[in-house]
Order: C-alpha cells, then sequence, then structure tokens
C-alpha cells in the first residue's frame, strides 16, 4: 500500500503544478521543527544536545506558517523536540489546515492523551507516534521503561476520538527481520493504525550510541528479508513501492535532498533533516547557497550509508511519475 488517495493526489498535483512552470529543485514534504526540547532521551537521536538556551526557546506561530508558505510543500511534517511540548501547537496545525497543508503532527505520545482534547480530527491531519518495535525494544530505544505502553493507550484513545493515526518505525542493527515483522504485523493487524512510515536509523552525529546504525548492504538484507513472501504488500505502509524495492536493494536511487526540506529555530537546514552544515535565512538562500553537488552518496562520506526516505521517498516519486508503468503499480498498491 502508498500513500493515502487524498495525500498522493495534494503531492501529484504540486508535481505537475512545478513542471509546468520548469522548477528544477522543489519540496514535496516540509519538515518543520518548532522546538527542539523533548521529554525523552533516545539512543539514536541527538535532537537533545543543543544547548539549554535553545531548547528553552519555542518557534512563534506566525515565523512556522511563514516558513511553509515560503516553502510552498503541500504537506508539513512537525516534528522536535517533542511538539507537543509547544503551548501553541494546536495553534500551528490549525493555520497550516486553513491553509489547505496536509499535516502529520509527529510525537512519542507520552503527552498525548493529555492534550488530545486542544486538536480536532480532520481529513488532512494524522498523528504520527514513533514506535520503535514492541514492549522491551521500544522502551530500550527511548530509554525509558513504561513508554510502549503509554503510546499504545494513546494510540487507542485518539483512534476512538476519530483521529487517523500513523506510526513511524526506525529499525537499528539491533533488530531482526523477525523483531521488524513483529512490530508491523502489531501495528498493522493488532493496533490497527492507519499507516506506518520505516527507516533504517541514520548516524546522527551527536546521538548519544553511535554503535547501532546500519550501512547500506545490513538494511538491504534486513528488509529484504522482513519483506520476504510477499509480506510487504498487505502492510498499510506510507511508502511508494518503488522506495520499498529501494529499501530491498532492487533499486538505487540518489538522494534528493531539497525535496524534504527541513526548518527549525535555526533556520533552514543545509543540506538535509539529517545533516547540519549551516543554516538559511529562507527557502530561496537555501536553494541558492547550498553545494547540493557536494552531497549524496559517493560525495560526502556522511552520505554513504545513508537510506532513510527524507532524501530517497522524493527520487522515488519522482521516478514513479516518470513511468506509466510504476505509476499503475503505485495505484495498484
Amino acid at each position: 500500500m502508498g500513500l493515502p488517495m487524498r495525500l498522493a493526489v495534494k503531492i501529484g498535483t504540486h508535481l505537475v503544478r512545478q513542471r509546468i512552470r520548469g522548477t528544477a529543485k522543489f519540496p514535496m514534504i516540509m519538515e518543520l521543527e518548532p522546538l527542539f526540547a523533548c521529554n525523552l532521551k533516545c539512543a539514536g537521536c541527538g535532537k537533545i544536545q543543543q544547548p539549554a538556551s535553545l531548547l528553552k526557546q519555542r518557534m512563534p506561530v506566525e515565523q512556522a506558517v511563514a516558513a511553509v508558505e515560503e516553502c510552498g510543500a503541500p504537506m508539513v511534517s512537525i516534528a522536535g523536540g517533542e511538539p507537543l511540548m509547544h503551548p501553541q501547537i494546536d495553534r500551528i496545525v490549525v493555520e497550516l489546515l486553513r491553509r489547505r497543508k496536509f499535516v502529520v503532527l509527529c510525537t512519542n505520545a507520552v503527552l498525548l492523551r493529555k492534550h488530545l482534547h486542544r486538536f480536532r480530527p480532520h481529513r488532512d491531519f494524522a498523528w504520527m507516534v514513533h514506535i520503535d518495535g514492541l514492549k522491551e525494544r521500544h522502551d530500550e530505544s527511548v530509554s525509558k521503561d513504561g513508554v510502549f505502553d503509554e503510546a499504545v493507550d494513546a494510540i487507542r484513545a485518539a483512534k476512538a476520538a476519530g483521529f487517523a493515526v500513523y506510526t513511524n518505525s526506525t529499525f537499528y542493527n539491533t533488530d531482526t527481520p523477525e523483531t521488524i515483522r513483529e512490530t508491523l504485523d502489531y501495528l498493522n493487524d493488532e493496533l490497527g493504525v492507519d499507516r506506518m512510515e520505516i527507516a533504517p536509523g541514520y548516524a546522527y552525529e551527536k546521538a548519544p550510541d553511535q554503535d547501532r546504525f546500519l550501512g547500506v548492504q545490513q538494511t538491504r538484507d534486513l528488509f529484504r528479508q522482513a519483506f520476504a513472501g510477499g509480506r510487504r504488500r498487505r502492510w498499510r505502509l506510507n511508502h511508494s513501492p518503488l522506495y520499498l524495492d529501494f529499501l530491498e536493494g532492487r533499486r538505487e536511487f540518489a538522494c534528493t535532498p531539497w525535496g524534504v526540506p527541513s526548518y527549525s529555530l535555526l533556520g533552514w537546514q543545509k543540506p538535509c533533516y539529517l545533516l547540519a552544515d549551516g543554516y538559511a535565512a529562507s527557502w530561496k538562500e537555501l536553494l541558492e547557497t547550498t553545494d547540493w553537488d557536494a552531497y549524496g552518496r559517493g560525495r560526502d562520506p556522511r552520505c554513504d550509508n545513508c537510506m532513510a526516505h527524507c532524501g530517497y521517498e522524493p527520487t522515488a516519486v519522482l521516478a514513479t511519475t516518470q513511468s506509466l508503468r510504476e505509476s499503475l503499480r503505485a495505484l495498484a498498491g
């Protein structure tokens, strides 16, 4: 299964407009980080390693909305940090929905039940709950016991309240094909989430644990075995078929870093969500001052083991739209 039909239409319409205009570099999804603060200390994340003064800051609603409008992406993924720690996060969501953006609010779900009443179900809104495995593996990943049970309870509460709920699962070299299958089976069949995203862990420079990240061949072997037997077709995965082919090593793509740009309290991050080689004050400045040719596998060693969807899903989507066969395959999914 690929993207939800409504979201696929939004992104497809956006792609057509950019092609008509002859735009070479344009965003598909924008990563918005209105804060860096978080209530967890996950072993594979380096976001809370920011200075204490920066962790106290919260992006004003007007600044967040202006950045989204400047960028022009049809979909916004609000991350952090933990977005539910932002006192005006509900206002940010409402303002983006008014502008007809598809909004996904990423959360570890610890605060979700407490703040659920501040939001209303909407056809262009979904929660994205981070789940890195079943109980023991997830709690170990977030470095705190009991978080898995809190997340599951929050997902059930949100579903009962009429919200769409997605999950995002990052897998590491501590995972096996069996643990991936067990996690996705549980989320898909037992918990009944609407969509699931998956990603091989990327080696954040400031992550507390640097020994858990996957290499390219490890990633391909892991997902090829996890997907064996046609399993991926029965899971409600929120990815294009070509990106899943890429994870299995059946396709090779170049990264499209401007396809999912990241905007935070520091500005537009160069060149992408995963690397921080400086910041630009505007979207135009990001496009014009970033040396895009300096990044990617074989160009920058930091990119050599990256297979994250923020860089390669846009490439896969573009490849899909350029092929009638792949377009039909995506629709059939």
